[in-house]
């Protein structure tokens, strides 16, 4: 408690300093502050207006809106010095950095015994070479875990079958979510632990479990004196995900040739051919929260429990344990009084296509049959997380607005429990 009342402390201070800092520049500054948000202000409709079009209307958009955000940043080092802003933006930053660490909380697992015979699979290429670079094999010997080294065009899912029939109790998974989500796949068909091994590029799932990810070795320990929880997976049309499908603009550049080599550019030549004035509307058909069915959607992702949308702790899962899919919808062209973002929590969720619809499952480029039927695998998955792991999301306490976070900082700060 103490260290959390602390951190209170620095980042309320650290606040005031900041917005004080600013205050005073900007009051100095006129009316420079109110040219940079005017500017500001056209740049962004004009860099989105580029990047719906192709040709010279995108060349345009996109420039113009360059040269105004250049401007901004012109008149800050022109017409004064930038030691005050930089300030400004430091005391802030650090206020961020603090009361993110107050909220901050440790799970409270109950203990799991250590299994019998425990097998890691494990990727030496994921991650850059990750587990590789740890040593997690000689490592996973030494904790008496058995540990399989996955080679290209190996299948993993009859690895993992091979290694129950032959005598394991607990199972891992040292790469990215694709592999995670096959070995978690299996672990809950039999009924076994499972055990995350940040050795991935990203590891989303990782994170949200509850794993330090810059702790690849020692997440090991999960398997030999681990603390249990338990979490869901979630499925469409039959196959398993940890973290999400996406459908859409993002599905759509996914599947072209060249996104591995160049993915902003793919991306980017991919939204005026969708969403576009010129474009061709996605074939997509979904009911929205209200019950009521819609078309198209520039981007729907269904992820397994909800996201947090919100800038702080954006695109982490407070929870995944709600026995619930978390759908968000981006509509553009959405009509007057309706929100451009939609967000709601089902335990299923389908979408309709006259044919064959693209999608990014994991990561993984598939294409999926319609319907597109999501369903949530309520609690079925056991995971052992190690001690010294946090075992919660860093979004489990998170604050819904400012004004809960300030309101929860003040409690922290005066030595009350939030």
């Amino acid at each position: 408690m103490k260290h959390r009342r602390l951190l209170a402390l620095t980042a309320l201070v650290l606040l005031v300093l900041g917005v004080a800092a600013a205050v005073a520049i900007a009051v100095a500054a006129f009316p420079r502050g109110l040219y940079a948000v005017a500017f500001v202000a056209i740049a962004l409709p004009l860099a989105w207006y580029g990047a719906l079009r192709e040709g010279v209307r995108r060349s345009v958009g996109l420039i113009v809106a360059g040269v105004l955000l250049v401007a901004v940043l012109a008149m800050m080092i022109i017409e004064g010095p930038l030691l005050g802003e930089l300030a400004v933006i430091l005391a802030l930053a650090l206020a961020l950095t603090a009361a993110r660490a107050a909220f901050t909380v440790r799970a409270d697992l109950p203990a799991a015994p250590r299994p019998r015979h425990a097998v890691v699979f494990w990727n030496p290429k994921s991650g850059g070479g990750k587990a590789a670079k740890a040593n997690l094999d000689q490592e996973a010997r030494l904790r008496g875990i058995e540990a399989v080294e996955l080679k290209l065009g190996d299948d993993l899912k009859a690895l993992v079958h091979e290694a129950v029939a032959r005598g394991a109790d607990a199972v891992a998974a040292a790469g990215g979510d694709g592999t995670q989500a096959i070995v978690a796949t299996a672990a809950a068909e039999h009924g076994l632990p499972y055990a995350c091994i940040p050795a991935g590029t990203r590891n989303h799932f990782a994170l949200d479990l509850g794993v330090d990810r810059d702790d690849v070795v020692g997440a090991l320990d999960a398997l030999v004196d681990g603390r249990e929880r338990h979490v869901d997976l979630a499925e469409v049309n039959g196959r398993v995900f940890v973290n999400n499908v996406s459908l859409g603009v993002y599905a759509e550049a996914v599947q072209r040739e060249g996104y591995r080599e160049a993915k902003l550019r793919t991306i980017a030549h991919a939204v005026p051919d969708t969403l576009g004035p010129d474009g061709t509307p996605l074939d997509l058909r979904w009911d929205g929260p209200d019950g009521r069915e819609h078309e198209s959607g520039a981007v729907i992702l269904v992820s397994n429990n909800p996201y947090r949308l919100r800038p702080v702790g954006a695109g982490t899962r407070a929870r995944l344990d709600t026995g619930t899919l978390g759908v968000t919808v981006f509509e553009p062209g959405h009509e007057r009084g309706r929100r451009a973002v939609l967000q709601w929590a089902v335990a299923a969720f389908d979408v309709r296509s006259a044919g064959p619809v693209p999608a990014g499952l994991d990561g993984e480029a598939v294409t999926l049959d319609p319907p597109v039927h999501f369903a949530s695998r309520p609690g079925v998955l056991s995971v052992r997380l190690a001690r010294h792991h946090p075992g919660a999301s860093p979004a489990a306490a998170l604050p819904e607005s400012v004004v809960d976070a300030l309101r929860r900082l003040l409690a922290l700060a005066a030595g009350r429990e939030d």
